[in-house]
């Protein structure tokens, strides 16, 4: 380090010399005053002693004009005063308005790709060349340019296709890839800040479900095209949807995954109501069981609060289709399943599990998962009754319930005058095979 000084230091004193012979000799033939040729632009004097301090600020700026919005990131890079010097080139207003597309209602997917890739070279321009500025400053420096969009905006954009909260949230990415906690904790604080996200959330999750359906859905392709979704790393997933969450209670909390992750309906707003009264397909919950299941491996949240979640989740806006509880329990997977079933029955609520575990055996047959799945579920349920007679009420309880179910199906289809109705039909046939496929396999296992 200290060679290297010796030697910059002496390189400067021998370019001074020369200017300095050079003044004299045109102050002799009696040229501009040497104070006049001192004169230098602020963004020349950000780059003295490099090769572009030579150039007029005008040049420069044709130069970097030139440059494409990926190539100055690498260039910002070079050192800290063409850091600086390319800092104030798109501070400028011609620069935004040339190079901050504001377009995001585009026809073709070669359009969208197209800008949602510009956006992800924005924000690796945005990241190389505040890199050493604090991180406040930092975000207020790039949000400051960005903030005033009305496709980046709640509620201000409300054309279907707009595309501009992927492409927000894909500048965000790659702009802060790489950040510590800390740091994205700050981010997300700026955001709340910014967009009043925290009171736009406040207004979707205290309303009647399904009547604010415009701030709702606003909540949900914000949260999740520009916070979780652009994450291809589960971690990174989980730290966001747990800031979402984390100003709520329990109630709140799973109104919120049922806003951010819930079925939507062909029109767009939620399927709040279609839970309730019907089974829906694997499709239509496969999102907030990931959900769930985000948070359930997540080592901070414990088991009960996870139950406490689902528990509320499964009531909104009132006690779903038995079904739909059961889809949920299996796209869950074996260990959240096994632990909400568990808990129920170490409660004492056989009825209950007993129902849920006919509906479990039934979306297997439906939905095409081994029959096997569901009697090792059941065997290991039977395993937490300590005696004999507990368990021979257990499963008494669960035949008892099958043939009820059976009956509830069959009276339906009847009373209600659907007996040709070909689903009503469907679902008593499912139900049916399902009953002799587990206990075939029940009792192939117990006898093996």
């Amino acid at each position: 380090m200290v060679k290297n000084t010796s030697r910059n230091t002496g390189y400067t004193l021998t370019r001074k010399s020369k200017q300095h012979k050079r003044t004299q000799h045109h102050h002799h033939h009696h040229g501009p005053h040497p104070a006049a040729r001192a004169i230098v632009t602020r963004r020349q004097g950000h780059i003295s002693g490099s090769f572009f301090h030579r150039l007029p600020s005008e040049v420069f700026d044709m130069i970097l004009d030139k440059l494409s919005v990926l190539e100055m990131s690498v260039f910002s890079m070079v050192s800290k005063e063409i850091t600086g010097c390319v800092v104030d080139y798109i501070s400028t207003t011609a620069w935004k308005n040339r190079t901050i597309i504001q377009s995001f209602h585009h026809s073709t997917c070669l359009e969208q790709r197209s800008t949602i890739g510009h956006y992800r070279d924005l924000g690796l321009l945005f990241k190389r060349c505040t890199l050493l500025l604090p991180t406040k400053e930092r975000l207020k420096f790039i949000f400051s340019k960005f903030s005033q969009i009305p496709c980046f905006m709640l509620e201000q954009c409300s054309t279907p296709d707009c595309i501009g909260f992927c492409s927000y949230g894909v500048f965000l990415q790659t702009l802060i890839a790489g950040w510590d906690e800390l740091e994205c904790q700050r981010v997300f604080n700026f955001l709340c800040d910014l967009t009043n996200l925290l009171q736009k959330v406040d207004a979707a999750i205290t309303g009647k479900p399904g009547v604010r359906w415009y701030k709702e859905l606003q909540v949900r392709l914000f949260c999740r095209q520009v916070l979780l979704d652009p994450w291809p790393n589960q971690q990174d997933c989980q730290f966001w949807l747990m800031q979402l969450l984390k100003p709520w209670p329990m109630v709140s909390q799973a109104r919120l995954l049922f806003i951010l992750y819930g079925p939507l309906l062909p029109e767009g707003s939620l399927g709040w109501q279609d839970l309730v009264e019907r089974g829906l397909p694997h499709s239509a919950l496969w999102d907030l069981s990931k959900a769930i299941l985000l948070l359930f491996d997540k080592v901070e949240v414990k088991d009960n609060v996870i139950q406490a979640i689902l528990q509320e989740l499964v009531v909104i806006p009132q006690p779903w289709h038995v079904e739909n509880v059961a889809r949920l329990l299996v796209l869950c997977g074996s260990s959240l399943c096994y632990t909400v079933l568990a808990s129920k029955a170490i409660n004492g609520r056989l009825r209950e599990i007993s129902r849920l575990i006919v509906y479990i055996i039934m979306v297997c047959e439906k939905d095409g998962y081994h029959m096997s799945w569901a009697v090792k579920l059941v065997q290991q349920i039977c395993k937490i009754f300590n005696t004999a007679p507990e368990r021979f009420f257990f499963i008494q309880e669960l035949e008892n319930m099958f043939s009820e179910v059976t009956r509830d199906v069959f009276e339906f289809s009847v009373a209600g005058n659907h007996f040709g109705d070909g689903e009503t039909f469907q679902t008593l046939c499912i139900l049916l095979n399902s009953s002799a496929r587990f206990h075939t396999k029940f009792l192939h296992m117990l006898l093996k």
